[in-house]
């Protein structure tokens, strides 16, 4: 595989580079309450601007349909972004026009300028070639480091690249090189997955099947198998459209030796109380909310002997006290055994906040800023932002 990088580039000085980035972090109003994304995707700009690049930063933040909304503007991600670089940063409340065009004609090697929410633009979501043509013209050079938003076919990240020469991000080289290493993995493989929408990670669960020794489930995934299966699981949080899906997946397929599901978990029954049971225990009225302690010795136990692991999706709901401890206890499990031991990859926004609470985030090779385009990218499905960048 080869990665058309900026390094690659011969001619930074004076040029105009459209930098997609993914800086969608959470907001508690307009203070960021998680700047992991933002921090990852530094050294990007760094590289253009130091080299006397003009950057012109672009990110999507939320779901805001195509239209304005004040609560979704990227002014707070430009104000964190300039905080962090400790350099003034311009921020434009547009992503196209006029006003945007002279700006970008007036800046001087190695200034940055920061764009409103590309997902105000209608344009964006629908992969519109004009609104494409659009941003192309602000730039000579497109630039993705935004791995994370590279499965979707939208304008900033897919049709832009038909107007301008492309090149990967530092971001995105990183990510790219960290995840093929998954592809022939040294064995033991170990998957962990959780999360609740089977959909999202069926294809992933079929393209490692045969190279995993073990697939580990837990959160509302694992409720989706087991409602399968024909266990109870009570009132517990599952995806009601999965049982064509898990059946296609499961055709011919030892389950009872790679694929495995909790033992017991921990449940809140109808007055409240919160338990252990067996999984053969698990009433109607019962709600699972993490796995038990035997399903994290399991777990835990096939983690300590794996060469490579995989994580991606919490075990349970462990933005709750009482429900954390299956996350956590194997988020430790995975950052002991990696870097060395084994190699470690962990995805997905979530897990990257489960695994910050372990405190361990350090010890594990690569957390990937991406959730969905790393379970696209492993499950060989179409990654869109990546044509023209990787051959």
């Amino acid at each position: 595989m080869k990665i058309h990088s900026i390094n690659h580039l011969k001619k930074i000085k004076d040029q105009r580079f459209l930098v997609r980035v993914d800086f969608n972090v959470p907001l508690d109003g307009k203070r960021i309450k998680d700047d992991y994304k933002i921090a990852s995707g530094l050294e990007t700009i760094k590289y253009l601007s130091a080299k006397g690049g003009k950057v012109i930063v672009l990110t999507h933040l939320g779901d805001p349909a195509g239209k304005v909304k004040l609560a979704l503007s990227a002014a707070p991600l430009a104000n964190r972004l300039a905080t962090l670089l400790k350099i003034k940063i311009k921020f434009i409340s547009i992503t196209v026009g006029e006003k945007v065009e002279a700006a970008i004609s007036q800046m001087k090697p190695g200034e940055i300028i920061f764009l409103e929410n590309v997902r105000f633009n209608p344009g964006e979501l629908k992969n519109d070639k004009a609104f494409a043509k659009n941003l192309a013209s602000l730039a000579d050079v497109y630039v993705n480091d935004a791995f994370a938003v590279s499965h979707r076919p939208q304008a900033s990240v897919d049709a832009i690249k038909n107007y301008l020469p492309a090149y990967a991000g530092l971001l995105l080289e990183q990510e790219l090189k960290a995840l093929n290493k998954i592809v022939k993995p040294k064995k033991p493989l170990v998957v962990m997955m959780g999360g609740a929408k089977i959909e999202t990670k069926a294809a992933l669960i079929a393209n490692l099947y045969s190279s995993a020794s073990h697939i580990l489930l837990g959160g509302g995934l694992a409720n989706n198998f087991l409602n399968y299966k024909k266990f109870e699981i009570g009132k517990s949080l599952f995806d009601a459209g999965s049982l064509p899906v898990i059946k296609k997946l499961l055709v011919g397929r030892a389950t009872d030796k790679k694929i495995l599901f909790p033992v017991d978990v921990i449940i809140k029954n109808r007055s409240g109380r919160i338990f252990s049971k067996k999984i053969t225990e698990v009433s109607k009225s019962d709600i699972i909310f993490d796995i038990g302690p035997e399903t994290i010795s399991l777990y835990a136990k096939y983690i300590k002997n794996a060469n490579t692991i995989i994580w991606n999706g919490p075990m349970g709901k462990f933005e709750e006290v009482h429900f954390k401890n299956g996350t956590i206890s194997l988020a430790r499990v995975v950052a002991a055994r990696s870097r060395g031991r084994a190699y470690g990859v962990v995805g997905g926004g979530e897990t990257v906040e489960a695994l910050k609470m372990s405190k361990m985030m350090e010890h594990v090779d690569w957390i990937s800023t991406a959730g969905g385009a790393m379970l696209s990218y492993l499950g060989k499905a179409p990654m869109p932002g990546l044509k023209k960048i990787v051959s």
